[in-house]
């Protein structure tokens, strides 16, 4: 069975940054960033920090021919998505792997409309807090990267091939028996923590302490505990249950990505998370009037900035 030695990395955002790094300490030589040549300028010139430490990335533009990579991982904003679907054409190749670390539950499909889904993975990252401010990342929990098949009762040569090279750069991980059930747990807690800390804007400590903020958080993610089960997913309150236990391990000035997003006047997700839920609410003709009001209130808070 062939490694994974070639791994491009497109979204150098938080979560992006942050796993960057441990690839890059095990062997710089092995990633590539890909980018477009003004944000390759601006990288260059600013250089990356993650906690504390000084990183000179390899980039490289859409446009530069390069071999396929082994390893792809998707970290960009769904914004960015459709673009950045173009802008890793001459990274795949017949037997790369491509990994989505993107919240929701809709990258994957976007992706596998271009490249199918043959090598593509499920992925998602949990209880990393990452902040970033311009080019400096700082996370006290590296968190880990669920991903795999659909379902792994048994491991694929793909998700084997994903397994060893995370054991080998130190990359925390899981491989979930039943992976969209996990995406969907994943998809509850965005809907709550993520939405709520924006039109809240508040971090961690709010959500810990508050027991306001944290019962509007659960409020939200029930709406998707109830979604679940009329697609099959059946989550229930004990996901949620197990959600609140995370939460309160994370540091309490920690921000979640949505709130970040506001602060710093990006476009948000919410399109793809409260967007989502109202729109498998009428679908399934089930009521979601707390995603509905947080749909419109991000919707606001961005049209007015």
């Amino acid at each position: 069975m062939k490694k994974i030695e070639k791994v491009s990395i497109i979204g150098l955002g938080a979560i992006g940054a942050a796993y960057a790094s441990k690839i890059y300490e095990s062997d710089s030589k092995s990633l590539q960033i890909i980018a477009d040549s003004e944000r390759i300028e601006r990288y260059k010139a600013e250089g990356f920090n993650v906690n504390g430490n000084h990183y000179e990335f390899n980039y490289i533009t859409p446009e530069e021919n390069t071999e396929p990579a082994d390893l792809i991982l998707v970290a960009v904003k769904y914004s960015g998505l459709q673009q950045a679907i173009k802008d890793m054409k001459k990274h795949v190749g017949p037997q790369t792997i491509i990994l989505s670390l993107m919240n929701g539950i809709a990258s994957e499909e976007m992706i596998a409309a271009t490249y199918g889904d043959e090598n593509l993975l499920y992925g998602m990252c949990v209880a990393i807090d990452a902040l970033r401010e311009g080019n400096s990342i700082q996370f006290s929990s590296i968190g880990k990267i669920c991903f795999g098949e659909e379902m792994n009762t048994t491991y694929s040569p793909n998700v084997q091939l994903v397994k060893e090279f995370f054991g080998q750069v130190k990359i925390p991980y899981e491989i979930p028996e039943n992976m969209l059930r996990t995406m969907w747990w994943k998809f509850m807690i965005n809907v709550g923590v993520n939405q709520t800390s924006a039109v809240l804007r508040g971090n961690y400590q709010v959500f810990q302490e508050v027991p306001k903020a944290r019962q509007l958080m659960i409020d939200a993610m029930q709406e998707v505990v109830t979604l679940s089960e009329k697609v099959g997913i059946n989550l229930t309150s004990k996901d949620i249950d197990e959600f609140l236990v995370i939460l309160d391990t994370l540091s309490p000035q920690g921000k979640t990505s949505m709130l970040q997003d506001i602060e710093a006047g990006r476009k948000t997700e919410v399109e793809y998370l409260a967007g989502k839920v109202s729109e498998l609410g009428q679908y399934y003709l089930i009521p979601t009037p707390i995603n509905d009001m947080l749909l419109n209130l991000i919707n606001i808070i961005e049209q007015a900035r």
